[in-house]
């Protein structure tokens, strides 16, 4: 069964209950709840204190489960793999964010653009 936060919400708020997480990610429901103790995946909690898995979550587990049974990754290593993938994300959005005000910045005028090039160029600062 599927709950969603409320009216008009985009499919990526749709919430599943922990026993259709794991049928849609061909796992037992004890499974998840080692994966959920072990840090590995990170579901949302309802009031009640229940397990409510996003579309992300269920996509999440499907990688955990091919890491392991299909590359035969360990819990530990699919764990710092997991850590790694989501820094990876956070370090791309913040360039993309500095890119963008970069672009939408004027241009400094202590910064020179230097064509590309194989020569040494030495730059000594002006004296004040």
């Amino acid at each position: 069964m599927t709950a969603a936060s409320g009216p008009g919400d985009q499919s990526e708020a749709q919430t599943f209950l922990i026993s259709v997480a794991a049928e849609l990610a061909g796992m037992h429901a004890q499974t998840l709840r080692t994966y959920d103790r072990l840090g590995l995946v990170s579901p949302e909690r309802s009031a009640g204190g229940g397990r409510r898995y996003s579309a992300r979550d269920v996509e999440l587990l499907r990688e955990i489960h091919r890491l392991s049974q299909d590359e035969g990754v360990n819990l530990a290593g699919i764990k710092r793999i997991i850590e790694l993938t989501n820094q990876v994300e956070a370090l791309q959005a913040r360039v993309a964010e500095i890119a963008d005000e970069l672009s939408r910045s004027r241009p400094r005028r202590d910064l020179a653009v230097v064509p590309k090039s194989t020569a040494v160029v030495v730059w000594k600062p002006r004296p004040r």
